[in-house]
């Protein structure tokens, strides 16, 4: 029989040991090593039963054991000193609180899923773990975060495998109370809540559960509440799982609902109120209309005025390479759902213009929510070098005036919780030979002053454990597949904890080419079985429910690994999640990735490899490309001659095949070869002679510059100070004197707008330059402009110049501003400057106008520019 209801009583405990409550109750356990072992030694089977889930645990141990415990002196006294710990971490001074009073009192960062530990299942991939990792780097870095989400009733889905390889999906519903949370409640013991009308008179509302995730609150709301519909109480049922207008409440309620559960946090907990927002992708694009509605309501700002204020302290990070990845909605969906007053004194109008895609190639019918994004941001990011580039082509047509390379969006390279994502093992390391643990940012450079045998020997134990993960994993995969124990004693003996591993886990959507490694199957069979050099690869990603190609890629794929032939050197591990990453990172000495250039944003599980030793063999996207050394790794070379899609999918193949076979393998076994260990429990210990000096020397390379490089410390220090000071300052500036300057900055603006199409250059001239120029010499520019009934202070003039090539466009710019010289009257004047000619070969130069504004933060913000 089944229940009709179900819910976890939580545990009380005795009082000596009533600090295991607090203990389990901050996610910070989820990284912080010491704080897992506490529970592991206290019932060591029950927390294997668990799955390493102290609220869980607490629930499973029983009233007479706890007794047992509390009356334990050595369990009590390890328990406090667990609990000041963690009392000191949450108190005392971090990085931040050294920058001084600029520094932001407080910063919202809004997201569609936070992936922190697997206890909480709110991510389905990359974004959600970059999310997690924000807020654990934050806390670790005591920066006054405060993360909102949604708490999703099933999560993202579980994934299995029917027998035919097909993948399953299944979506178990999680209660809130079996869960590292705490409902937000009034004073009078009452769920906080916050609402939104919706169409047909209905009203949307929703409970706030709180996650601390260390130092950092993590609000998550949550629609399955008394008072809702049954359709509203379906909105937060599981993350990506519909479209239309189940997506856009998903997002409504992210964005402006979650600027209420910020005002309720605020107003319950007395915190200060956030000075910058952070918009992480463009699902939680409409908190700037609910900013804008809360300016207008309360400050008595128009449009324009609201807009300008809002703009000044948010931050938009776009992490989409491609336009179809980005959420685009219909303009009467919008308007429907606005119309019903979810956003009072705001015009409807002026919201549909923000997300309008009012550019060349665009659908004058779709409201795009990453343009919204960005049109409601005055600071933008990519999230890798390249990844800006992309991104500033991609939304060029919202600056169509401007280079690609102008557009003002900027690039901070993500990176990885190093405690979260680093093996034990690893961190033992760091704590003995690194001057610190991963905790306290070790001196990764000391790394080469330990043995190479030591660092064989631990990649070895590595290795080794994620083999016996691997056996446990599969057979269950089979069982769950319809096979029979009598069937699966070969499980036993999958893989070879002596074998160069490589690893391949990621979402599967076709564009990471999950199946690349397939394209010659005779040629990757020879590979794994190779007598003197063989690999074996570990695989995993889940493809997303509606991706039938994705799906089949897997099918595909699984279809290999079941060839009896090869079944014990490559294996495909459904459910791809954080508990299987532990071992997954650390025990790959290759990580892989092959996506189609440059359709990857940043891609970190590269990054988690590298913190543990691992080298990249890596299509030069994403991270890799600003990265890659040519000693950390290799570069898969890509296809750029044009090849059709067939062509350039067999011939970066027939690369990787390549460098597997004549690099990365050789290297590995260096000069011993490959010695058949028949299953062998653990690693062998080669003498010195045996050692692969080469690639131990790459492995130590990696951990010494890419151990810093790629920390979401360092991460979030970019954050800081390229992006969320700034904003703080611009969001101060704008709100100071009753709005004073957010009033005179939207009464500039819209008198510069007016007056733009009469501005024009109308003639430039130079003097200084001979007949046989040379370096140094100087060229004095006369620019004479008619300004349209702008003054000189409303504008920047500026001559650009570089080197021009055959089509006199200009490369390696820079600029120079020009002068104001002369009121030559009707609203013209000359500007004059000098231009230092700093570069042999063929020079050139040109002349342009921009709007220029103490509030601007880039000169290309407005999108408006007059060019000679």
């Amino acid at each position: 029989m089944k229940a009709i209801r179900r819910f976890t009583v939580r545990t009380v405990l005795p009082e000596p040991i009533a600090p295991l409550a607090q203990l389990a109750g901050n996610l910070r356990w989820s990284w912080h090593l010491p704080t897992r072992e506490l529970f592991s030694s206290l019932n060591p089977e029950i927390w294997a039963e668990s799955s390493a889930d102290p609220v869980k645990f607490l629930g499973s141990v029983t009233r007479e054991q706890l007794q047992q415990l509390a009356a334990d002196p050595e369990v009590v006294s390890r328990v406090e000193v667990a609990a000041a710990d963690l009392r000191r971490y949450l108190e005392e001074p971090r990085w931040y609180q050294g920058l001084g009073a600029e520094a932001p009192k407080s910063i919202a960062y809004f997201s569609p899923e936070f992936g922190i530990t697997e206890v909480l299942p709110q991510y389905s991939g990359g974004l959600g773990i970059l999310a997690g990792d924000h807020l654990k780097a934050s806390s670790d870095l005591g920066i006054p975060l405060v993360g909102v989400g949604l708490l999703y009733q099933a999560g993202y889905f579980k994934q299995s495998l029917s027998r035919d390889a097909w993948q399953q999906e299944t979506y178990p519903v999680l209660d809130p109370d079996g869960l590292p949370l705490t409902l937000l409640r009034e004073p009078d013991g009452s769920p906080a809540q916050i609402s939104l009308p919706l169409p047909d008179g209905r009203e949307l509302h929703a409970w706030i559960w709180r996650a601390d995730v260390g130092r950092v609150p993590l609000l998550l709301l949550d629609s399955n509440v008394p008072g809702n519909d049954d359709a509203a109480r379906l909105i937060t049922d599981r993350l990506y799982g519909g479209g239309g207008d189940h997506r856009l409440q998903q997002e409504l309620l992210l964005g402006m609902g979650g600027v209420k559960a910020l005002r309720v946090h605020q107003r319950l907990t007395g915190g200060p109120a956030p000075e910058v927002f952070h918009t992480n992708e463009g699902h939680a694009g409409f908190l700037g209309i609910e900013r804008i509605r809360e300016l207008i309501e309360s400050k008595g700002l128009d449009w324009d005025e609201a807009l300008a204020a809002g703009r000044a302290s948010t931050v938009f990070t776009t992490h989409t390479p491609v336009p179809a990845g980005i959420d685009r909605f219909q303009k009467t969906q919008i308007q429907q759902f606005f119309d019903a007053g979810l956003a009072p004194g705001v015009p409807t109008e002026k919201i549909l213009e923000l997300g309008s895609e009012s550019y060349d190639g665009g659908d004058s019918a779709v409201f795009n929510m990453a343009v919204m994004g960005l049109r409601l941001a005055q600071r933008a990011n990519g999230v890798a070098k390249l990844h800006g580039v992309v991104s500033r082509e991609m939304f060029s047509g919202l600056w169509p005036d401007f280079d690609h390379s102008e557009v003002p969006i900027s690039s901070v390279t993500n990176g990885v919780h190093v405690p979260t994502w680093v093996d034990p093992k690893i961190s033992a390391l760091a704590v003995e030979h690194f001057g610190g643990s991963v905790l306290d940012q070790p001196d990764w450079s000391k790394v080469y002053e330990i043995s190479d045998q030591d660092v064989w020997l631990l990649r070895g134990e590595l290795r080794a454990a994620l083999v016996d993960d691997v056996r446990r994993r599969l057979r269950a995969s089979w069982k769950k597949r319809g096979a029979a124990d009598a069937e699966l004693a070969w499980t036993d003996a999958v893989l070879d904890p002596e074998v160069l591993t490589i690893g391949f886990a990621r979402r599967v959507p076709t564009y990471k080419r999950l199946t690349l490694m397939l394209r010659d199957p005779a040629r990757l069979k020879a590979l794994l079985l190779n007598e003197q050099h063989p690999i074996q690869l570990v695989i995993a990603g889940k493809s997303h429910p509606a991706d039938d190609a994705g799906k089949k890629m897997i099918q595909d794929l699984v279809r290999f690994t079941d060839d009896p032939e090869v079944r014990h050197r490559i294996v495909f591990l459904p459910n791809y999640d954080i508990a299987m990453a532990r071992t997954l990172f650390p025990g790959c000495d290759v990580w892989l990735n092959n996506p189609l250039r440059p359709l990857e944003a940043c891609g970190t599980s590269g990054m988690k490899s590298a913190i543990n030793g691992g080298l990249n063999l890596s299509v030069l996207d994403g991270w890799w490309d600003e990265m890659y050394d040519g000693e950390n790794g290799w570069a898969i070379p890509t296809a750029n001659n044009g090849a059709s899609a067939e062509e350039r999918d067999d011939i970066e193949a027939s690369a990787l095949y390549e460098l597997l076979e004549t690099q990365v393998a050789p290297k590995f076994y260096g000069s011993a070869g490959f010695a058949e260990s028949a299953g062998a429990a653990g690693p062998s210990i080669p003498t010195e002679s045996e050692l692969p000096t080469h690639w131990i020397s790459m492995i130590k390379h990696t951990l010494a510059t890419l151990g810093p490089a790629v920390s979401a410390e360092r991460m979030l220090a970019d954050y800081v100070n390229g992006l969320y000071q700034p904003a703080a300052i611009a969001g101060r500036a704008a709100a100071a004197d009753d709005f004073r300057q957010a009033r005179e900055f939207a009464r500039w603006r819209n008198r510069v707008l007016q007056a733009w199409p009469a501005v024009t250059v109308e003639h430039v001239d130079s003097e200084g330059v001979t007949e046989d120029p040379q370096i140094g010499d100087s060229l004095a520019i006369r620019a004479y402009l008619n300004l349209g009934g702008l003054a000189p202070a409303d504008v920047r003039v500026e001559v650009a110049y570089g080197r021009a090539l055959d089509s006199d466009e200009l490369s390696e710019t820079a600029s120079a501003a020009l002068g104001a010289a002369e009121d030559l009257g009707d609203g013209r004047y000359l500007f004059t400057g000098d231009v230092v000619i700093d570069r042999s070969g063929s020079f050139g130069y040109t002349v342009r106008v921009l709007p220029e504004h103490p509030a601007l933060a880039n000169p290309a913000e407005l999108g408006l520019i007059v060019s000679a």
